[in-house]
C-alpha cells in the first residue's frame, strides 16, 4: 500500500506552476511562495524530514483557503500538499489524504475550472490513474485519461501536463506516445520564477526517457530516439 502511494510523490507528485507579473496581488504572493517552498521540500530535503515539511505547509495552505474561501488556487494547492503528504506517509492514511485532495480539487473545479492554466486537470488525472481502483479507493484510468487531455488541451506545451500524460502512457505500455510526450515536455519553455520545479520535473522526464530507451528499444525504434 505504502508503495503504491509513494508513487504519487514519486511521479513528481501534482506540481504545476503559474507565473505571476511583479505586481502580483497577495495571494498570488502566497500561492508562488508555496509553490517555491514545495519544490524545495519535494526535490532537496532528504525523505526523513520531508513528512514534517510537507504537514506543516499544509496547514499554512489551509489558512489561505478560509482567507480566500470563493478562489480556487488555495484549494489547488493544498490538494497539492496533501497528496505529497500522502506519498511520505503511504498506509491508510494516505489514502484518506488524496480522497481529501481529489475532493478539493473537484471543489475548486466548480469555482474556476481553467485556475492555474490545467493544474485542476493535471492534478486529478495523476491522483485518478496513481490511486488503487475500488474497494481500496477511487482509481480510474478512464477518468485519468480525460482529465489528463483536458490539462493539455489548456496548457499543451507545458512542461507537467506533457509529462503527467507521458507517464499515464507508460503505465498503460504505450511506450512510443510516451516518448512523443516526453519529448514534448523536454522542449516545454522555461518558467522564469520556477527554476528548481523545471530543473527536478526536467530529470524525471529525462529518467523516464531513458527507463524507456533501456527497456522498450523496439516500441520506439521507428522514432528515431
Amino acid at each position: 500500500m505504502k508503495k503504491i502511494i509513494h508513487s504519487i510523490l514519486l511521479s513528481g507528485s501534482l506540481l504545476t506552476a503559474v507565473a505571476y507579473a511583479d505586481n502580483a496581488s497577495p495571494l498570488q504572493q502566497d500561492i508562488l511562495n508555496d509553490q517555491t517552498q514545495w519544490a524545495h521540500i519535494n526535490y532537496e530535503l532528504p525523505d526523513n524530514q520531508k513528512e514534517a515539511a510537507f504537514s506543516a505547509l499544509a496547514t499554512h495552505e489551509a489558512a489561505l483557503i478560509h482567507t480566500y474561501p470563493n478562489r480556487a488556487e488555495p484549494l489547488i494547492w493544498h490538494a497539492i500538499i496533501l497528496s505529497s503528504l500522502a506519498g511520505t506517509e503511504g498506509g491508510l492514511g494516505a489514502l484518506g489524504k488524496v480522497k481529501e485532495a481529489r475532493n478539493q480539487l473537484l471543489a475548486a473545479e466548480k469555482i474556476d475550472p481553467t485556475a492555474m492554466n490545467g493544474s485542476i486537470e493535471a492534478s486529478l488525472g495523476t491522483l485518478y490513474y496513481k490511486v488503487p481502483g475500488w474497494p481500496l479507493s477511487f482509481g480510474d484510468d478512464g477518468k485519468a485519461e480525460a482529465y489528463l487531455k483536458k490539462a493539455l488541451q489548456i496548457n499543451p506545451n507545458g512542461i507537467d501536463p506533457n509529462y503527467f500524460y507521458a507517464d499515464f502512457l507508460y503505465g498503460k505500455h504505450n511506450y512510443g506516445a510516451a516518448m512523443q510526450a516526453l519529448q514534448k515536455a523536454l522542449a516545454a519553455p522555461p518558467r522564469p520564477d520556477r527554476p528548481l520545479a523545471d530543473q527536478g520535473r526536467r530529470k524525471e522526464v529525462l529518467a523516464l526517457m531513458e527507463k524507456i530507451r533501456t527497456n522498450h528499444p523496439d516500441a520506439i525504434a521507428s522514432l528515431g530516439h
